[in-house]
């Protein structure tokens, strides 16, 4: 399993282009999320390893569908530019705090038709430019009120019905454990289908041993499924102490 740092979530006193490089100089890749708030050409080069970043500038699965398209072509460009493989998908444009720009009910049914053509218009962007579109599962109990995509079983059926090998589930376990539990069967049963897997604890999001969930079970767990692709910490550093949440982070799926 290769392991990644969200630059988002930890080092905050430091500007974004520093907070890559101590990830990267700690060993990790690191994801990003809204490129346009960042300076492309100075995060390439500090040399890290890119994991994942947002897909998409605006636009949704419904009405916005075209718009979400003609920003992810913007995405893939800054992709290219900074070798990253996977691009991020909510099925709805999220505002600075991680609050959907329109509300809407829970994946209403005309909703599902109209994110499974746009995923598959995605997926053919994706295939052309050698890169992955990845639906994440979001919660909406504690961080995200209002966004279609609540459950991983909800964006895993859709990735499913999709059936496009560069469409995938970015499955995020804190928002998983939030929404559903049950988290290693969760992990056997998206397993075809995972792009890359982001963790944090619950309560709190923040980095692994600090909450309720077992992540070195679920570690072990995905090292017996044969798991060889990224987990990604998208994670608070509990009292501000980011080099301590790395090394925790990394002890949780460091083999025993």
């Amino acid at each position: 399993m290769r392991l990644a740092v969200c630059a988002e979530m930890v080092f905050l006193d430091l500007p974004v282009t520093e907070r890559v490089r101590r990830i990267a100089e700690a060993g990790f890749d690191a994801e990003i999320w809204d490129w346009t708030r960042h300076d492309i050409e100075a995060l390439a080069a500090t040399g890290a390893m890119f994991s994942s970043m947002t897909g998409y500038i605006r636009g949704d699965f419904g009405d916005g569908a075209d718009e979400l398209i003609r920003t992810a072509r913007e995405s893939i460009a800054v992709a290219e530019t900074l070798g990253c493989p996977r691009l991020n998908l909510h099925g709805t444009g999220l505002d600075s705090t991680g609050l959907p720009v329109v509300p809407g009910a829970e994946m209403p049914g005309p909703l599902w038709i109209s994110a499974a053509r746009t995923l598959t218009r995605l997926g053919e962007l994706a295939e052309r430019a050698g890169v992955t579109f990845c639906l994440e599962n979001l919660n909406t109990a504690v961080d995200h009120p209002g966004v279609p995509f609540a459950r991983a079983a909800d964006t895993l059926a859709l990735v499913e019905a999709v059936g496009h090998p560069q469409v995938r589930l970015m499955l995020d376990l804190y928002h998983a454990q939030i929404g559903e539990g049950n988290l290693i069967e969760l992990v056997r049963r998206a397993r075809p289908l995972i792009g890359e897997i982001q963790v944090a604890d619950v309560p709190g999001r923040c980095e692994p041993g600090t909450g309720e969930i077992n992540y070195p079970a679920i570690a072990a767990a995905l090292a017996d499924m044969g798991y060889a692709g990224t987990v990604g910490l998208e994670a608070w550093a509990a009292d501000g102490d980011s080099d301590r949440a790395l090394t925790r982070f990394q002890a949780a799926f460091t083999p025993q």
